[in-house]
């Protein structure tokens, strides 16, 4: 399922969003630390439009409802307003936050047109720049295309056709080597998406996704949460991975049963 995948990425790329040791040892670390994993809003508003879609209610009176649950789980400013200021109006944000919560976008629907549709929704609620949605739809694509079994090379295609080198300063097109020394922490959609992608791309497995994660100087749960439930998809689940000892640890009751219904 891509919402754990996303669900399961932010927590473990939480770790190193903030105060990430310049020299850390991305390949042999421990996979999860103690003390350091939690889960942000980028699983809070992943696990609020999952809800939407399960139980057919209002998009975003859903967002705002379980959003207030977790007034301190990272929201940026503009976004923490959304929901609890009294108009809930979208606000022209390129902001990787559309593309952070669209996992289950991509997963709940077989058909592309819907799926595509409603990733735009789901953007535009808040995110309603023409970069927000893009990251959301892009995203939301991924994850459909890796559900109906296309292969790596042609979700990277789809991405380097959204992110072209010549006009993405992280466009899917530049590996990781090439840009770990350049990365910048990035809150952009446009900064983001492609970066994620590329680590999903030079990935084997979705525990290698998530050490590519952590080798970029990167908004590093929001990396997870983007590209964690492509490469949940992709490899059809976690592998060695204990993902639901950590989604049972890590997530409080409320959200653990909306992951898991």
């Amino acid at each position: 399922m891509a919402i754990k995948g996303a669900v399961l990425g932010d927590i473990l790329g939480s770790q190193y969003e903030f105060n990430r040791p310049k020299n850390l040892d991305w390949k042999n670390i421990p996979l999860i630390a103690d003390g350091k994993a939690k889960f942000t809003d980028d699983s809070v508003m992943a696990l609020a439009i999952k809800k939407a879609l399960d139980e057919s209610t209002d998009l975003v009176e859903t967002m705002i409802a379980v959003g207030k649950r977790y007034p301190f789980c990272g929201y940026g400013a503009k976004f923490y307003w959304w929901i609890n200021g009294k108009k809930h109006e979208p606000y022209n944000s390129w902001g990787n936050g559309s593309a952070m919560r669209v996992a289950y976008v991509g997963e709940y629907y077989d058909n592309y047109d819907e799926m595509q549709r409603m990733a735009k929704v789901t953007a535009a609620v808040s995110h309603n720049h023409p970069e927000g949605i893009k990251g959301s739809v892009v995203t939301a694509t991924c994850i459909w295309m890796a559900k109906h079994d296309k292969s790596k090379q042609e979700i990277y295609d789809y991405v380097l056709s959204q992110y072209p080198k010549e006009e993405y300063e992280y466009s899917i097109a530049y590996s990781l080597d090439e840009i770990r020394s350049r990365y910048k922490w990035n809150e952009s959609c446009q900064g983001s998406v492609p970066a994620a992608m590329r680590c999903f791309y030079e990935s084997t497995d979705y525990e290698s996704f998530i050490r590519n994660v952590f080798s970029l100087e990167c908004d590093s749960d929001t990396f997870g949460a983007i590209a964690g439930g492509v490469a949940e998809e992709f490899y059809g689940g976690f592998g060695s991975v204990d993902a639901e000892g950590i989604f049972r640890k890590y997530l409080d009751d409320y959200l653990y049963e909306i992951l898991m219904k």
